[in-house]
């Protein structure tokens, strides 16, 4: 399931569209070629374990995904449930259920965190879980906020992005650009880099932004609109920017997965055509994504050019994939976590932790990976 914004110029009126889509292709669930590839058996390189598992609440969405600030992970889920949790013991440091759905969550720097909602209010939480306090942003909010550099940033539906002193909740700044018709609620984030918050748009373009002034530094376009209809024009950047030294990394559904060298102005190294609905992660020689098929595919770092592809988990429906020393984790529609070779593919282990689909990003570690599921548990999971 992807879901779709449709933008509605008259009246100001934003239109939410449910558009079902097997593996993210318009194709009926009859046709066996949709079907999810059943689960093969092989010799497993590695063993993975559950290291702990720890119940955070109820429900699960695109836009909710564990962060890591130093040792601690910090998560929420739709209910309105907001937790710390020690990563390495799996102990919650703090707990709070808020009175609200939230759509959106969460975002950190380890003394705030800050969750949105539906109706666009953003709310803060200080370094106990309490409240600090609530600010209303211009529309509805369904990508994980991000704390830093003294603010807290959300992007809402309309297309702006919005920055909150993270003291008291007050407007800083604000930038919009122009939007599609249609644009995609799936995975996306966003990132603080030195002073520089970096964003994907439903343009299919990053824009970088000065956290202190809210002046834009720079604009790349990674994917370019294509198509009769609004449908095949969409070109969102999708899953969280990744930063590999020099190199600013995206891909955009039904677009292209590009690079571009930060340190000579933002210029685009190389683009890939690609297909994804969920994102990518990367390692210091590799770009790794799920395509359309859930084929998972890994390009070359410094040309793009495509080193290997997985086809064993086809139409598995594979969530935001993440890196650890070890392998390149994926989560799947019945709630398996597979591991696969960084530098082959080849699959190398699996473990079933249930609670229906896993749909929220991964979280990598150095050796293990945290997994958000279905039935609102947070697991970290260890790899030997």
């Amino acid at each position: 399931m992807v879901n779709l914004h449709r933008r509605v110029a008259y009246w100001g009126v934003t239109l939410l569209v449910v558009v079902a889509l097997a593996s993210c292709g318009m194709f009926s669930r009859s046709d066996p070629r949709t079907d999810p590839a059943p689960l093969t058996e092989y010799d497993a390189a590695i063993s993975a374990n559950t290291a702990w598992s720890v119940d955070i609440g109820s429900g699960a969405a695109y836009s909710f995904a564990p962060v890591q600030v130093g040792d601690r992970i910090f998560a929420a889920t739709p209910s309105g449930a907001v937790v710390s949790v020690d990563a390495g013991s799996g102990s919650v440091n703090w707990r709070t259920t808020t009175d609200r759905r939230l759509s959106a969550g969460v975002g950190s720097d380890g003394t705030t965190t800050a969750v949105a909602t539906a109706r666009g209010e953003v709310i803060a939480l200080d370094r106990d879980g309490k409240e600090k306090w609530s600010a209303q942003a211009t529309s509805d909010v369904y990508i994980p906020p991000v704390v830093g550099d003294d603010v807290v940033v959300v992007r809402s539906g309309d297309y702006r992005i919005q920055a909150f002193d993270v003291d008291d909740g007050e407007l800083l700044w604000s930038v919009q650009r122009p939007g599609p018709a249609l644009a995609l609620k799936t995975s996306m984030g966003m990132i603080l880099l030195d002073g520089i918050l970096i964003s994907g748009l439903p343009n299919g373009k990053f824009i970088a932004i000065d956290t202190y002034s809210g002046m834009v530094q720079w604009e790349g376009s990674v994917g370019s609109a294509q198509g009769a209809t609004d449908l095949d024009r969409i070109s969102d950047v999708v899953g969280t920017p990744q930063l590999q030294g020099p190199l600013l990394c995206g891909t955009s559904y039904q677009g292209q997965t590009a690079c571009f060298d930060i340190s000579r102005g933002g210029d685009r190294q190389w683009s890939a055509k690609t297909y994804s609905g969920t994102g990518i992660a990367s390692d210091s020689r590799q770009v790794y994504l799920p395509d359309r098929r859930s084929d998972v595919v890994a390009l070359a770092l410094d040309n793009g050019e495509q080193r290997w592809q997985q086809q064993a988990l086809r139409n598995r429906q594979l969530a935001a994939p993440a890196v650890t020393s070890e392998a390149v984790a994926v989560g799947d529609l019945e709630g398996y976590v597979h591991f696969l070779s960084r530098s082959s593919g080849e699959l190398l282990g699996r473990i079933a932790l249930g609670g229906g689909a896993i749909v929220s990003p991964l979280l990598g570690l150095e050796k293990d990976v945290v997994v958000q599921t279905g039935n609102g548990k947070l697991v970290r999971v260890s790899l030997n």
